[in-house]
């Protein structure tokens, strides 16, 4: 027999959540959060799902579920029609859960993806040691990435994407506010560098960080990645948002000194010249700075701070 589906009624949207919804969506947000409880209600009926606690949140809607035979899964709703999720779904295909929690179900009418859990999914971000924590990244960095196939052709090139990003930001901002001009140049530049002298692309989770690396300790015992952004390009573009991640949002000078000895692990962890770390570092960083001023009025992050500590060492 199914689980009895909550109502829409029971359905819990947190407003911290739906203003993080809005702002990310616009309208194509408030829609979403307006239909929220009505499509929970409906995808827990038609996969005959018992709802769980929901996790903290910030723009997509994620609760722990328990399916028909008692095994749990991850419940994760989005927007309908946006890019982020048709990628995201085609990425954990392609992972196929090697180094990613598994894809379980889909349903692309009501932007409902149905997740392997990670139990007890906690992060990397909460590991100790640094230095055990950049090795846990590494070890899924180098079991994620394989070559892209046909199914993988819809997902966005990374060079193109990040040369999008960088010339809209320097026809928005002319001159070094909100971040300075030369940093975007000269990432503008290396990305070109970068991706014509990279060798065999692979699908790049996109968004590798602290946060989206979980330990699944009653499973699979190993770490596993969520919420892929996926991008096909240069493997090592991968590392950027690990050097400044956790909470960026944190400007500490103790997170920022981490940088060095991560540069040199990574370098040494994916046996790579550790020039090319640094610059993919650098690029990475000032696109994560360039995308959070798509936001006015949103704070400088430690993004910043580490393409700043890494301008020097740009071969």
């Amino acid at each position: 027999m199914g689980a009895t589906p909550p109502r829409p009624a029971d359905v819990r949207i947190p407003p911290e959540f739906a203003r993080n919804a809005v702002r990310t969506w616009g309208e194509q947000g408030r829609h979403f959060v307006d239909a929220l409880p009505e499509r929970v209600s409906a995808v827990c009926r038609e996969w005959s799902l018992h709802l769980d606690q929901p996790y903290a949140m910030r723009c997509h809607w994620v609760a722990r579920v328990h399916r028909p035979d008692g095994s749990p899964a991850v419940l994760k709703l989005g927007p309908l029609g946006v890019p982020e999720t048709a990628a995201e779904v085609t990425a954990l295909r392609h992972f196929a859960g090697q180094g990613a929690v598994r894809l379980l179900a889909h349903d692309a009418t009501r932007g409902a993806l149905l997740l392997e859990q990670a139990r007890p999914g906690t992060t990397v971000a909460s590991v100790g040691l640094d230095i055990v924590a950049t090795a846990a990244i590494i070890t899924v960095l180098r079991t994620l990435h394989r070559p892209p196939t046909v199914d993988t052709a819809s997902l966005p090139d990374l060079g193109t994407r990040n040369r999008r990003s960088l010339l809209a930001h320097l026809r928005r901002h002319p001159g070094d506010d909100p971040v300075p001009r030369r940093l975007v140049t000269r990432a503008l530049g290396l990305t070109r560098e970068l991706c014509a002298d990279a060798g065999q692309p692979v699908v790049l989770h996109g968004d590798l960080h602290h946060d989206n690396v979980l330990w699944d300790a009653a499973g699979r015992r190993t770490w596993l990645a969520i919420d892929p952004h996926g991008v096909v390009g240069d493997p090592l573009a991968e590392v950027g948002p690990m050097l400044y991640n956790p909470n960026p949002a944190r400007r500490d000078p103790e997170l920022t000194s981490l940088l060095a000895p991560r540069v040199e692990q990574l370098a040494d962890g994916l046996g790579v010249g550790m020039d090319r770390v640094v610059a993919w570092g650098f690029v990475q960083a000032v696109l994560s700075q360039v995308w959070t001023a798509q936001q006015p009025g949103t704070p400088t992050t430690r993004a910043l701070d580490v393409a700043l500590a890494l301008e020097p060492r740009l071969s």
